[in-house]
């Protein structure tokens, strides 16, 4: 009896520590935000078994760390892993947005777009993205010449817009294309003189 009794403390003393092997770690900002700028936020979390859930929660409610805000925010919006919240989750995107997370001001830019989960809004939607493209955003910066040359947007801004798609760096053949196209048709829309301007490297 007493050697079947051990036996079962080692059985389950191994399938504790085994459980305690696979328990997911949880993610650092750097790592959270390269899931987030390649868009793998949401399938790691499901990836993860939604085992981090309440640590996100308190990482973005009560922490407030943007990027935790941000995947916090789509998890409510598209209901992974927790109750669909679209309100909340607008909330939470709105947070990180406001810290200054590119890829907040950037989905939400495109949201007010297009009209996903809020009212379309395309003057909005130009804050967002210009906010989000002078920090380096380059889905903003493409969604930002899209606006421009459908008429939003302010000419004043073209310039600076027209710098940014000038040094950006893509090893995307099709994103390559689609801005040479766009400073193509902003060219078009600006001054030569600004053109000039623009055609200048980023500093460093």
């Amino acid at each position: 009896m007493q050697l079947q009794l051990v036996l079962l403390v080692l059985v389950f003393t191994g399938y504790s520590q085994a459980q305690q092997l696979e328990a997911v770690q949880v993610y650092s900002q750097d790592e959270l935000i390269r899931l987030i700028n390649d868009n793998q936020h949401l399938t790691r979390v499901v990836e993860d078994r939604c085992q981090l859930v309440q640590d996100i929660e308190a990482r973005a409610e009560i922490m407030q760390v943007p990027a935790y805000q941000f995947l916090w925010g789509d998890m409510l919006a598209w209901g992974v892993c927790v109750d669909k919240v679209p309100k909340m989750g607008v909330h939470y995107m709105r947070q990180a947005a406001d810290q200054g997370l590119p890829a907040a001001l950037e989905q939400l830019g495109r949201y007010h777009a297009a009209g996903t989960l809020v009212q379309e809004d395309k003057r909005r939607a130009v804050i967002y993205l210009r906010e989000a493209s002078a920090l380096g955003n380059l889905n903003a910066q493409i969604q930002l010449a899209e606006l421009f040359i459908d008429g939003y947007g302010s000419p004043y801004d073209f310039e600076d817009l027209y710098h940014w798609l000038y040094n950006a760096i893509t090893d995307d053949s099709r994103t390559h294309q689609k801005i040479a196209s766009y400073m193509q048709e902003l060219e078009a829309l600006m001054h030569p003189r600004a053109v000039r301007s623009a055609r200048k490297p980023l500093l460093e």
